[in-house]
């Protein structure tokens, strides 16, 4: 087994739980559109809409976190890393996460285990209403998205070993990009050749023309 094979692994997997959590965002969607049409088509408001709607939104935004990174996608204050060559690239990388990346995480996965269990044994309720739901299976999520963050970490590290070995990047599976991050890539890409990559960067833009138009015509609309 090739460490690319064990570092996809890794990264499906990542991607595996970043999309079934992206589910509940859905969920939420439904949530909100009912208590809407409760609060102010029956005038039959639910106390605890809001505990939920947070446990909704939190369990998805912590679980996501795995899938970001196997993705690259976190923020990057970008100024100078894409100008520098991939081993100055992976040695930056490595030593921001062993300053940070790790004992942050680490802190996070370590320290959430105690809080959640805690959470379960006294079958803690949320205490913003009179009666508020269970919040001991929503603090079940600090330890996991730990877990799942030191994971994809542990692969990322291991992405800057070989780098720093290779002098070339490993391969990262890809998952769906924006628009404007497809045209930009094509416009770089080594790969395609010249007429292959006019026709692709013309569809980009007009899709995302197509998509302005349509946002302006429901805004006159409105």
């Amino acid at each position: 087994m090739t460490s690319n094979t064990i570092l996809h692994a890794i990264d499906r997997f990542s991607t595996a739980t970043g999309k079934l959590a992206a589910w509940l965002v859905m969920g939420l969607m439904l949530l909100v559109c009912a208590e809407v049409f409760k609060r102010y088509i029956l005038n039959m408001p639910t106390a605890w809409i809001f505990d939920a709607s947070n446990m909704l939104y939190g369990t998805s935004f912590m679980l996501c976190g795995a899938y970001t990174l196997a993705q690259n996608g976190h923020v990057r204050g970008d100024f100078l890393y894409s100008s520098m060559r991939p081993r100055t690239q992976a040695t930056l990388d490595l030593a921001l996460y062993i300053i940070f990346f790790l004992p942050g995480i680490i802190a996070l996965a370590y320290a959430g285990w105690g809080y959640a269990a805690d959470s379960w044994h006294i079958n803690e309720h949320s205490n913003v209403t009179a009666d508020g739901p269970p919040v001991y299976h929503f603090k079940a999520m600090i330890p996991i998205a730990g877990a799942l963050l030191l994971l994809q970490g542990a692969a990322e590290i291991a992405r800057c070993v070989i780098c720093l070995k290779t002098g070339k990047w490993p391969e990262r599976l890809e998952d769906v990009n924006e628009i404007d991050v497809v045209e930009g890539q094509l416009a770089q890409s080594e790969f395609v050749d010249e007429e292959s990559r006019k026709i692709a960067i013309e569809n980009a833009q007009n899709i995302d023309e197509a998509a302005r138009q349509r946002g302006m015509g429901g805004a006159s609309t409105l």
